[in-house]
């Protein structure tokens, strides 16, 4: 029977007022502690701070100067440090580049020996013998034996072999470089085709009497120099 009531009772004290006051002493139980909690870390010294992080850590404290004392920023720079080495000069592409020698000029030979019997002349004109009229002369005569050999007067390519109407068997040759020369007046058999390479001095022929524009005269090889499809005075190009 007691152990009854005392359990009733009981019952009735957690389920009435009793309930509130045991959720009031937790509550200010949990109040308590974390008052001394907080307290307690901010009684926390720094010799305490010290000894939970460990003794080997050193804390450093940085103290700014004050105004008055502040230093200038270019006192604290490094000096600066200069290179014993002399800096490589910074040249141009112009020097850089080696000089470069001008180009010689070309050199002919006289495509026969002989002296010159009749000019060159394109701005004035002469008497032709042949012809017998007056009229201008694209090249030089040169006055050899019927049967003299004709020279390539500079190395190129053989760029026709033809049978002129006029100037009879005539030999053209490419120089490379818009210079080409003409050699008339030839015998019909040459020494030479179109399409070959020949060098100075190389024989292409032998002087005949094929030209008919100029049968009239002596002996001799009608040679012209053409630069650029343009006629061009061949005794400025031929060697001394």
């Amino acid at each position: 029977m007691n152990s009854s009531s005392s359990d009733r009772r009981s019952e009735g004290f957690f389920t009435g007022k009793g309930f509130y006051i045991v959720l009031f002493l937790c509550a200010a139980v949990i109040g308590v502690s974390a008052w001394v909690m907080a307290t307690g870390n901010e009684a926390m010294n720094e010799s305490e701070l010290s000894d939970m992080i460990g003794g080997s850590h050193r804390v450093e404290t940085v103290i700014a100067p004050a105004t008055d004392d502040w230093i200038d920023e270019t006192e604290l720079a490094p000096p600066e440090i200069r290179s014993e080495t002399p800096a490589e000069p910074v040249l141009d592409e112009q020097s850089e580049t080696a000089p470069t020698a001008a180009s010689a000029p070309a050199v002919y030979v006289w495509p026969v020996l002989g002296e010159i019997a009749r000019e060159y002349t394109v701005s004035a004109l002469r008497y032709d013998e042949t012809m017998r009229d007056w009229r201008t002369h694209r090249g030089v005569d040169i006055a050899c034996d019927s049967g003299a050999k004709v020279l390539a007067s500079r190395g190129g390519k053989i760029e026709s072999v033809v049978n002129d109407g006029l100037y009879g068997t005539t030999i053209t040759i490419d120089h490379g470089d818009g210079m080409h020369s003409v050699y008339a007046n030839l015998d019909e058999e040459t020494a030479v085709k179109a399409g070959e390479w020949v060098d100075a001095g190389v024989e292409l022929g032998t002087v005949g009497a094929s030209a008919l524009c100029e049968i009239g005269q002596s002996s001799h090889l009608h040679f012209e120099m053409c630069l650029n499809g343009a006629p061009v005075d061949p005794a400025a190009y031929l060697s001394a």
